[in-house]
């Protein structure tokens, strides 16, 4: 069989089963385009054709794979990835879903043997400095490439040889007809949106939607892509605006809410109830005074307009604190993929379930299993998930329930350790997947061929109990530091760069560390000190090779302690929060060295001086908790430096008659003294007022209200007994006077 028989042998059986087909075109660049543009015309009449490449085509619609993006939430007959330039996990991921059922993938690929071994422009990205590429290796190719060879449903034809290697057919039969999908005799959504459903499990989930028309709920939706579950959100939010009700839809973009917004479109429309369609603010105004609202996650989370419900969609891409936010709606839908490109259920469920069960919402479930655009158990997204690990889990729970660390071993994972054990691979991969609110098929990449990058586990029985991931940082050359300071951004060195560019320390690059990019423990075995046992064996083997230990974050109060307790110390807090996150980011070391140490030592003097005045400006809304545990976490505590006649205002403020705004700065360098004294024993509720009223500069009538004091004299009466233990504590002899006064 030649090419064109080839495709058109798979075009006919995707077809008919509707399912997807992929074919690999392996060769000389040049040729495999005109393999692809031949294999187009082979495949029938007229096909929807994307092809996502550099190079210039005139046979088909071209994206280039920097916009690889653009093909999420739409479909395809045919999609053309040419994998010779501007190749990365990432565009795979995001356009393999955009296939149809009966269509076909299309991969234009180097020499399948000679791949694994090409450096490509992908290559020098992950040569960070002072790696080179020649460091850098293929090992996430040549696994992809064992996926391409032993996978059903794809074909592989050579086309230097014109020869094909595997036909690609499966056999499969006709596909099942799809039954007919009933509306629920107690619906209250309109009949003709659950008309529109396509399956059962997409009524069902309209159904569980139904629970936005009341107050104190909450509706979590989930589904692997293409099940139609941002269609049925799109169904519900249409339903509510025709019944007169307000609906904000956020996302992380707009991009990512455009099926919500067709859907309730298109039900408002068909309802005669569209009254308003605004391409430019994205808003569908209803005839009874309903709405459907996009907003970006950071204004959703300010509920303007005071809206009815809030539809979160790809809600795993977003991290716990934001969705948060969003609980203070009357009625909240999250609706989340389960194993996605954008953001990962699991990490949602890990998350964000803890603090659903923790709120006063009434909490509805509803999953979606059956695959819209194509058939259960298509061929093309097995693949998929197993090439690039999107269903990669940790082990069941079952299996370390009651390990404690002294039952765990712990052991390097190098790439050929990980690429020999699927196992292996599968439950590591699924623990980084946890740890972070949003990881990408990249990152699969990143830890099989990075050379900056080192992974070590923690393991019971076989199975991964705690896993860190690592990245070598810092041992730059000078030339490249001077290009740091004058901000040139390096890539892979986020510390060095941090130190350098943005707190101007030109020898911030020169030392070696260990950035710890990521850690997680099985939720089975959380807040059993495997984290902290993982960290110490990782500083036991690397504390000899590295000159310091640092991590970067999205700071709340209980990370920042797991950090302080395993021996990191703040020095530095970002003034601008992560779009992202939502949070101020932290920056902590661990010195290993002196040199590591000077390092430290600098940065925390800088840091508890930003401190002292960056907290009543950019850092003025910084939670006091946060604020508490940064400051807490210095190792090198402030001495207070007041004059005679400052303490004499202090102490007469805390004992007698004196007024804070006599001398507010001298009250701030004793709160800051205090925050950052180890010894020190103030009770929480009293460290939050000297950092909302003396250090972020509050006023009375807020700071009385944020810390719930009945009275603005009240919370003035208290701050000033606050006082009274500082004074005592690092006050001099003129204090002491000014206090034996009032005794």
């Amino acid at each position: 069989m030649d090419l064109a028989g080839v495709a058109a042998a798979l075009r006919a059986e995707a077809d008919r089963a509707n399912e997807r087909r992929l074919l690999t075109l392996a060769g000389d660049r040049a040729r495999g385009l005109d393999a692809a543009s031949r294999a187009v015309d082979a495949v029938g009449e007229d096909p929807d054709v994307t092809a996502v490449t550099t190079r210039e085509i005139g046979w088909a619609e071209r994206i280039d794979p920097q916009h690889a993006s653009r093909l999420l939430g739409t479909t395809r007959d045919v999609v053309v990835l040419d994998t010779h330039e501007e190749f990365s996990p990432n565009a795979l991921g995001r356009v393999v879903g955009a296939v149809d059922g009966g269509g076909l993938l299309v991969l234009v690929t180097p020499p399948l043997d000679d791949w694994p071994d090409e450096r490509t422009d992908a290559d020098e990205r992950l040569a960070v400095p002072p790696f080179t590429v020649a460091a850098v290796t293929g090992n996430f190719r040549r696994r992809l490439v064992g996926t391409l060879r032993e996978h059903p449903g794809v074909a592989v034809v050579d086309v230097d040889a014109g020869t094909v290697e595997n036909e690609g057919l499966t056999g499969a039969g006709a596909a099942r007809p799809r039954g007919d999908v009933p509306v629920p005799d107690v619906a209250t959504y309109p009949t003709e949106a659950y008309e529109a459903c396509l399956t059962a499990d997409q009524a069902d989930a309209l159904f569980a939607l139904e629970r936005l028309r009341g107050t104190d709920v909450a509706v979590v939706v989930e589904a692997d892509r293409g099940r139609g579950k941002s269609a049925a959100a799109g169904l519900a939010a249409g339903s509510l605006a025709a019944d007169g009700r307000d609906v904000i839809v956020t996302a992380p973009s707009y991009r990512n809410a455009a099926e919500v917004f067709d859907r309730a479109r298109a039900l408002l429309a068909g309802l005669d109830a569209l009254a308003d369609d605004d391409d430019e603010t994205h808003v569908l105004s209803a005839t009874g005074g309903g709405s459907v609202r996009f907003f970006d996650p950071a204004s959703a989370a300010d509920l303007p307009g005071s809206p009815d419900a809030v539809i979160v969609d790809e809600a795993a891409a977003l991290p716990v604190r934001r969705l948060d936010s969003f609980l203070d709606a009357p009625a909240t839908a999250f609706v989340t993929t389960v194993h996605g490109y954008e953001g990962t259920g699991r990490g949602f469920d890990v998350r964000f379930r803890e603090r659903l069960a923790e709120s006063d919402r009434e909490v509805t479930d509803v999953r979606l299993h059956d695959p819209i655009r194509y058939a259960a158990g298509d061929p093309v997204e097995v693949w998929a998930f197993r090439a690039l690990l999107l269903d990669a889990r940790p082990a069941v729970e079952q299996v370390l329930a009651g390990a404690t660390p002294a039952d765990a071993t712990y052991r390097a994972l190098d790439p050929g350790t990980l690429l020999a054990d699927e196992h292996l691979l599968r439950e590591a991969f699924g623990l980084l997947v946890l740890a972070h609110y949003r990881t990408e098929p990249d990152d699969l990449l990143r830890l099989l061929d990075a050379p900056n990058l080192t992974a070590r586990a923690l393991r019971v029985d076989g199975h991964v109990a705690a896993v860190a991931l690592l990245a070598r940082e810092g041992g730059l050359p000078e030339s490249l530091r001077e290009e740091m300071y004058e901000g040139k951004r390096v890539r892979g060195n986020m510390l060095p760069d941090v130190l350098t560019s943005q707190l101007r320390d030109f020898g911030a690059g020169a030392p070696v560390g260990y950035r710890v990019l990521r850690i997680a423990t099985h939720p089975a075995l959380r807040s059993e000190g495997f984290g902290s046992r993982l960290l110490a064996a990782c500083h036991d083997e690397f504390d000899d090779a590295v000159d310091w230990f640092g991590v970067g974050y999205g700071a709340t109060p209980r990370l920042v302690r797991f950090w302080a307790r395993n021996g990191y110390r703040t020095v530095h807090c970002s003034t601008t929060r992560n779009d992202a996150s939502g949070e101020y980011s932290a920056v902590m070391l661990r010195p290993t060295s002196p040199a590591g140490e000077a390092l430290h030592d600098r940065h925390a003097r800088r840091f508890r001086r930003r401190m002292r005045d960056g907290l009543s400006d950019a850092l003025r809304d910084l939670d006091p908790d946060v604020a508490r545990a940064m400051l807490r976490a210095t190792d090198l505590p402030a001495t207070p430096s007041l004059t005679d006649h400052e303490w004499r205002v202090v102490a007469a403020a805390a004992f007698g008659p004196g007024l804070y705004d006599a001398a507010p700065g001298a009250f701030r360098d004793l709160a800051l003294a205090h925050l950052t004294d180890p010894m020190a024993d103030l009770s929480p509720r009293a460290e939050r007022l000297l950092v909302r009223k003396s250090l972020q500069a509050w006023p009375w009538k807020r700071v009385a209200a944020d810390l719930d004091y009945v009275s603005t004299r009240q919370c003035m009466r208290t701050l000033g007994r606050a006082y009274r233990p500082l004074v005592e504590r690092y006050g001099n002899e003129a204090a002491a006077e000014e206090r034996a006064r009032y005794k």
